[in-house]
């Protein structure tokens, strides 16, 4: 029988949650790297014993780690990693003196086919490479480089690099999001990049054509349809039909467009999920109840999902990173929350049951569906 294996990055370590296809009982292993954070585990879709984390450490830096096994051992790699082709002169643990240096990974996107190649997103923003497993790290440079990028501003987490897709038809087409600075689109394989933000508003930004100074919070893509793109932004939900060289509001009649995560249904692209909050200074949901917001119509008409969560004094909040879903026939969704649940719907959202209840605070939640 198929499961799924869900793994959780918390301010405190690692944790892995196994199931079967029913999703109803789970083992659960963890801390790995207790007391470090976790921001960010993938696993890779073209090999289900192969994971990557990012482990961050405001004494010790960043550390890349590797598993082969699904999870049950770790391999630090990734010591040192190439600046505009200068080997050696970073390193990921203890960071030797370098004119540029990043904070920590933020995101980590493995290939569609090729599990030893990965891109990593971090902060200050930036995009890398390994294509040897996480043993070598090379900047993709015409990012930073890029004509806009004295106009980058951090948003309040920090200047991330935090989103990573790849197009499933196109593997040179890539997309990638900024805090504060936008979305950004290649179609060289990372080689160069374009700003793809027209049609994004923001009440901070009186000028409509302008190019960057977006605080895009999360993007998300189904397979099926890879020139549809969702956006959590700021404020405001917004669509693309024309892989990003324009976006529509589709906020609709959600409480609050303001939050972190966006999501889309693994075999649906008009089926996309969000979980507002109240504000931009207030990181809770409306009227303190926890409400997953389904549309079906691609945005616009959205509906509130509430089977299983609680909907009274509840003040969490659902961190950009922290909603994924598998790719069973009945899709399931899942999401932590900075209150240390991780929630599963083995129905689409119809009906909720947190899988853990006490995690430390969840930075980022992925899924891989196993064979």
């Amino acid at each position: 029988m198929s499961g799924v294996r869900v793994l959780v990055g918390t301010k405190k370590g690692g944790f892995v949650l196994e199931s079967d296809g029913k999703r109803d009982k789970w083992t659960v292993t963890g801390p790995h790297f207790g007391g470090w954070e976790i921001y960010h585990m993938k696993g890779s879709p073209a090999d289900p014993n192969r994971i990557y984390a990012s482990q961050t450490s405001g004494w010790f830096g960043q550390v890349m780690q590797r598993s082969d096994d699904g999870g049950k051992s770790w391999e630090p790699v990734g010591n040192e990693f190439a600046y505009q082709g200068e080997t050696g002169t970073h390193q990921w643990y203890d960071g030797t003196p370098h004119p540029w240096e990043f904070k920590r990974v933020w995101h980590l996107e493995p290939s569609l086919h090729d599990p030893d190649t990965v891109y990593a997103g971090v902060e200050d923003a930036a995009l890398f490479r390994t294509t040897d497993g996480g043993k070598s790290w090379h900047e993709l440079p015409g990012l930073r480089r890029h004509a806009t990028g004295n106009r980058w501003q951090p948003g309040a987490g920090g200047m991330g690099l935090h989103t990573i897709l790849i197009d499933p038809t196109n593997p040179q087409r890539l997309y990638i999001a900024i805090s504060a600075a936008g979305a950004f689109r290649s179609d060289d394989g990372g080689e160069s990049w374009k700003p793809v933000n027209r049609g994004l508003t923001s009440k901070y930004i009186p000028d409509p054509n302008v190019e960057v100074g977006f605080c895009v919070h999360r993007l998300a893509m189904n397979p099926s349809r890879p020139d549809r793109l969702y956006m959590q932004l700021h404020w405001n939900v917004m669509r693309t039909d024309n892989a990003a060289e324009s976006w529509e509001l589709v906020s609709g009649n959600l409480p609050s467009d303001f939050g972190f995560p966006i999501e889309v249904h693994a075999h649906d692209p008009n089926t996309v999920y969000v979980v507002p909050i109240k504000s931009d200074s207030e990181h809770y949901p409306p009227d303190a109840k926890l409400r997953v917001y389904r549309s079906r119509t691609g945005g616009t008409e959205w509906e509130a999902l509430t089977n299983g969560l609680p909907q009274e004094h509840c003040y969490v909040n659902v961190l950009r990173d922290a909603m994924s879903k598998d790719t069973l026939d009945d899709c399931g969704i899942y999401f932590g929350t900075t209150g240390g649940q991780v929630y599963v719907s083995p129905d689409g959202g119809d009906h909720w049951k947190a899988i853990v209840h006490d995690l430390p605070p969840v930075l980022s939640g992925e899924v891989q569906t196993l064979s």
